[in-house]
Protein backbone atom coordinates (compact mmCIF):
# COMPACT_ATOMS: atom_id res chain seq x y z
CA UNK A 1 0.00 0.00 0.00
CA UNK A 2 1.32 3.09 -0.97
CA UNK A 3 2.05 6.70 1.78
CA UNK A 4 -0.79 8.70 2.35
CA UNK A 5 0.24 12.16 2.24
CA UNK A 6 -1.28 15.06 3.83
CA UNK A 7 -2.08 18.28 1.71
CA UNK A 8 -4.29 21.18 1.90
CA UNK A 9 -6.25 23.40 -1.03
CA UNK A 10 -8.01 26.35 -0.46
CA UNK A 11 -10.87 27.76 -2.11
CA UNK A 12 -10.61 31.52 -1.92
CA UNK A 13 -13.93 33.28 -2.78
CA UNK A 14 -15.53 36.76 -3.08
CA UNK A 15 -18.74 38.59 -4.04
CA UNK A 16 -19.20 41.09 -6.21
CA UNK A 17 -22.46 40.33 -7.72
CA UNK A 18 -22.35 36.82 -7.63
CA UNK A 19 -20.56 34.16 -5.50
CA UNK A 20 -16.96 33.55 -7.39
CA UNK A 21 -14.24 31.45 -6.90
CA UNK A 22 -10.47 31.69 -7.55
CA UNK A 23 -8.63 28.91 -9.72
CA UNK A 24 -5.92 28.27 -11.32
CA UNK A 25 -4.57 26.73 -14.69
CA UNK A 26 -1.77 24.24 -14.01
CA UNK A 27 1.77 24.30 -16.34
CA UNK A 28 1.13 21.73 -18.95
CA UNK A 29 3.23 18.74 -18.21
CA UNK A 30 3.24 14.63 -18.14
CA UNK A 31 1.12 14.03 -15.14
CA UNK A 32 -2.51 14.11 -14.36
CA UNK A 33 -2.84 17.76 -13.34
CA UNK A 34 -1.43 19.23 -16.32
CA UNK A 35 -3.14 21.70 -17.90
CA UNK A 36 -6.37 21.56 -15.13
CA UNK A 37 -7.66 24.31 -13.55
CA UNK A 38 -7.22 23.67 -9.87
CA UNK A 39 -7.49 25.62 -6.52
CA UNK A 40 -4.44 26.53 -4.93
CA UNK A 41 -2.58 24.11 -3.29
CA UNK A 42 -0.26 21.46 -2.17
CA UNK A 43 1.64 19.33 0.01
CA UNK A 44 2.17 19.44 4.10
CA UNK A 45 5.80 20.34 5.00
CA UNK A 46 7.66 19.93 7.93
CA UNK A 47 7.96 23.51 8.16
CA UNK A 48 4.43 23.97 8.18
CA UNK A 49 3.56 21.98 11.60
CA UNK A 50 6.70 23.89 13.79
CA UNK A 51 5.02 25.37 17.07
CA UNK A 52 7.11 28.25 16.27
CA UNK A 53 4.09 29.27 14.34
CA UNK A 54 1.98 30.33 17.52
CA UNK A 55 3.88 33.54 17.83
CA UNK A 56 2.77 35.03 14.46
CA UNK A 57 -0.90 33.59 13.88
CA UNK A 58 -4.31 34.53 14.78
CA UNK A 59 -6.48 31.56 15.86
CA UNK A 60 -3.95 28.99 17.35
CA UNK A 61 -5.45 27.94 20.15
CA UNK A 62 -8.89 27.66 18.65
CA UNK A 63 -7.62 25.70 15.92
CA UNK A 64 -7.44 21.89 16.23
CA UNK A 65 -3.76 20.54 16.53
CA UNK A 66 -4.20 18.44 13.60
CA UNK A 67 -5.56 21.24 11.56
CA UNK A 68 -2.89 24.11 12.42
CA UNK A 69 0.25 22.50 9.85
CA UNK A 70 -2.66 22.29 7.23
CA UNK A 71 -4.08 25.91 7.57
CA UNK A 72 -0.48 27.08 7.25
CA UNK A 73 -0.14 25.20 4.40
CA UNK A 74 -3.06 26.12 2.99
CA UNK A 75 -1.85 29.87 3.34
CA UNK A 76 1.77 29.05 1.61
CA UNK A 77 0.48 27.11 -1.22
CA UNK A 78 -1.79 30.27 -1.64
CA UNK A 79 0.84 33.21 -1.33
CA UNK A 80 3.34 30.87 -3.63
CA UNK A 81 1.17 30.14 -6.33
CA UNK A 82 -1.15 33.25 -6.61
CA UNK A 83 0.45 36.05 -4.32
CA UNK A 84 -2.40 36.23 -1.81
CA UNK A 85 -1.73 36.23 1.88
CA UNK A 86 -4.10 36.10 4.25
CA UNK A 87 -3.23 37.88 7.39
CA UNK A 88 -2.52 41.14 9.07
CA UNK A 89 0.12 43.69 8.19
CA UNK A 90 0.11 42.50 4.35
CA UNK A 91 1.55 45.14 2.59
CA UNK A 92 -0.07 45.09 -0.72
CA UNK A 93 1.84 47.85 -2.87
CA UNK A 94 4.95 45.89 -3.13
CA UNK A 95 5.97 45.52 -6.78
CA UNK A 96 4.90 42.56 -8.61
CA UNK A 97 8.34 41.46 -10.05
CA UNK A 98 9.87 41.84 -6.48
CA UNK A 99 6.94 39.28 -4.25
CA UNK A 100 7.13 36.87 -7.44
CA UNK A 101 10.63 36.36 -6.90
CA UNK A 102 10.13 35.77 -3.10
CA UNK A 103 7.43 33.63 -3.89
CA UNK A 104 9.66 31.29 -6.14
CA UNK A 105 12.03 31.47 -3.38
CA UNK A 106 10.29 30.35 -1.05
CA UNK A 107 8.67 27.41 -3.46
CA UNK A 108 12.36 26.46 -3.96
CA UNK A 109 13.13 26.11 -0.24
CA UNK A 110 15.64 29.03 -0.47
CA UNK A 111 13.24 31.10 1.94
CA UNK A 112 11.75 29.96 4.47
CA UNK A 113 8.15 31.34 4.25
CA UNK A 114 8.49 31.19 8.37
CA UNK A 115 11.31 33.31 8.15
CA UNK A 116 9.32 35.63 5.56
CA UNK A 117 6.47 36.15 7.41
CA UNK A 118 8.48 36.96 10.88
CA UNK A 119 10.62 39.52 8.92
CA UNK A 120 7.37 41.25 7.20
CA UNK A 121 5.70 41.51 10.52
CA UNK A 122 2.75 39.31 9.02
CA UNK A 123 0.08 37.61 11.05
CA UNK A 124 -1.41 34.94 9.56
CA UNK A 125 -5.25 34.39 10.38
CA UNK A 126 -5.89 30.63 10.76
CA UNK A 127 -9.65 31.37 11.78
CA UNK A 128 -9.53 33.27 8.18
CA UNK A 129 -10.38 28.99 6.60
CA UNK A 130 -13.19 26.90 7.53
CA UNK A 131 -12.82 23.18 7.08
CA UNK A 132 -15.30 22.52 3.40
CA UNK A 133 -14.26 18.95 2.76
CA UNK A 134 -11.58 16.30 3.45
CA UNK A 135 -10.75 13.52 0.39
CA UNK A 136 -8.72 10.54 0.33
CA UNK A 137 -7.62 9.06 -2.64
CA UNK A 138 -8.94 6.04 -2.89
CA UNK A 139 -6.46 2.78 -2.98
CA UNK A 140 -6.33 1.81 -6.32
CA UNK A 141 -4.56 5.41 -7.58
CA UNK A 142 -1.29 5.52 -7.30
CA UNK A 143 -0.05 8.56 -5.42
CA UNK A 144 -2.23 8.90 -2.50
CA UNK A 145 -3.23 12.35 -0.86
CA UNK A 146 -5.64 12.71 2.14
CA UNK A 147 -6.84 16.25 1.29
CA UNK A 148 -7.90 19.07 4.15
CA UNK A 149 -10.09 21.49 1.57
CA UNK A 150 -10.57 25.12 2.91
CA UNK A 151 -12.94 27.95 1.91
CA UNK A 152 -11.69 31.58 2.83
CA UNK A 153 -13.06 35.06 1.94
CA UNK A 154 -10.37 36.59 -0.51
CA UNK A 155 -8.62 39.33 1.18
CA UNK A 156 -9.24 42.76 -0.05
CA UNK A 157 -6.81 45.02 -1.72
CA UNK A 158 -5.02 41.68 -3.51
CA UNK A 159 -4.54 40.67 -7.05
CA UNK A 160 -4.46 37.26 -7.78
CA UNK A 161 -1.36 36.87 -9.66
CA UNK A 162 0.13 33.43 -10.96
CA UNK A 163 3.53 32.15 -10.45
CA UNK A 164 4.03 31.15 -14.13
CA UNK A 165 5.66 27.70 -13.35
CA UNK A 166 3.17 25.44 -11.44
CA UNK A 167 0.49 28.13 -12.04
CA UNK A 168 0.26 29.59 -15.63
CA UNK A 169 -3.37 31.38 -14.92
CA UNK A 170 -5.14 32.80 -12.63
CA UNK A 171 -9.40 33.03 -12.94
CA UNK A 172 -12.24 34.17 -10.76
CA UNK A 173 -15.44 32.30 -12.00
CA UNK A 174 -18.61 31.46 -10.61
CA UNK A 175 -18.76 27.40 -9.80
CA UNK A 176 -21.50 26.56 -12.18
CA UNK A 177 -19.19 28.54 -15.31
CA UNK A 178 -16.72 26.61 -14.14
CA UNK A 179 -19.17 23.31 -14.63
CA UNK A 180 -19.97 24.88 -17.73
CA UNK A 181 -16.64 25.04 -19.03
CA UNK A 182 -15.57 21.61 -18.39
CA UNK A 183 -19.29 20.29 -19.59
CA UNK A 184 -18.32 22.05 -22.68
CA UNK A 185 -14.45 20.87 -23.18
CA UNK A 186 -13.02 24.47 -22.66
CA UNK A 187 -11.76 23.72 -19.48
CA UNK A 188 -10.27 20.38 -17.34
CA UNK A 189 -11.50 19.74 -13.93
CA UNK A 190 -10.74 16.92 -11.52
CA UNK A 191 -12.98 14.50 -10.09
CA UNK A 192 -12.98 16.21 -6.71
CA UNK A 193 -12.87 19.69 -8.12
CA UNK A 194 -16.12 19.32 -9.83
CA UNK A 195 -17.67 17.89 -6.80
CA UNK A 196 -16.42 20.84 -5.02
CA UNK A 197 -17.26 23.34 -7.25
CA UNK A 198 -21.13 21.57 -7.03
CA UNK A 199 -21.43 22.12 -3.38
CA UNK A 200 -19.74 25.50 -3.59
CA UNK A 201 -22.28 26.32 -6.23
CA UNK A 202 -25.54 25.43 -4.00
CA UNK A 203 -24.75 28.56 -1.59
CA UNK A 204 -25.62 31.81 -3.01
CA UNK A 205 -23.53 33.80 -1.37
CA UNK A 206 -20.24 34.47 0.37
CA UNK A 207 -21.70 34.37 3.83
CA UNK A 208 -23.89 31.78 3.16
CA UNK A 209 -21.10 29.64 2.13
CA UNK A 210 -19.31 29.62 5.00
CA UNK A 211 -22.00 29.11 7.53
CA UNK A 212 -22.78 26.02 5.32
CA UNK A 213 -19.53 24.72 5.29
CA UNK A 214 -19.12 25.37 9.53
CA UNK A 215 -22.47 23.74 10.12
CA UNK A 216 -22.15 20.67 7.98
CA UNK A 217 -20.93 17.38 9.00
CA UNK A 218 -17.18 16.82 7.48
CA UNK A 219 -16.48 13.13 6.18
CA UNK A 220 -13.45 12.05 4.84
CA UNK A 221 -14.58 11.24 1.12
CA UNK A 222 -12.73 8.40 0.05
CA UNK A 223 -14.77 7.30 -3.80
CA UNK A 224 -15.11 3.85 -4.30
CA UNK A 225 -13.44 2.61 -7.46
CA UNK A 226 -16.38 -0.47 -8.99
CA UNK A 227 -15.90 -2.41 -11.72
CA UNK A 228 -18.66 -3.27 -14.21
CA UNK A 229 -17.69 -5.41 -17.12
CA UNK A 230 -15.18 -3.84 -18.92
CA UNK A 231 -16.25 -0.18 -17.23
CA UNK A 232 -14.66 1.19 -13.89
CA UNK A 233 -17.02 4.46 -12.22
CA UNK A 234 -16.14 6.35 -9.15
CA UNK A 235 -18.61 6.69 -6.88
CA UNK A 236 -19.87 8.80 -3.81
CA UNK A 237 -21.82 7.90 -0.94
CA UNK A 238 -24.99 10.36 -0.52
CA UNK A 239 -23.68 10.80 3.20
CA UNK A 240 -20.61 12.57 1.77
CA UNK A 241 -23.20 15.38 0.30
CA UNK A 242 -22.66 15.14 -3.34
CA UNK A 243 -26.10 13.05 -3.51
CA UNK A 244 -26.04 10.28 -5.69
CA UNK A 245 -22.77 9.76 -8.03
CA UNK A 246 -21.59 7.44 -10.12
CA UNK A 247 -19.01 8.62 -12.79
CA UNK A 248 -17.33 6.29 -15.90
CA UNK A 249 -13.79 6.91 -15.33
Amino acid sequence: MSDIRSSATILLIQEINQLEVLMLKRYQGDDILSGAMMFPGGKLETHDETDDWAELVIGWASTPKSERGLRIAAIREAFEETGIMLGQNVKNNAPEAETLNIRKAIEAGDLSFYDYVKTQNITLDLQALTLFSRWQTPPTIGRRFDTHFYLAPAPKGQTPVADGREAVKTEWVTPQNALNLAANKQRKLLFPTRMNLKMLGESNGLHTAVNQARTRKIHKVEPKVEQRGDDRYLVLDPKFGYGNVEELI
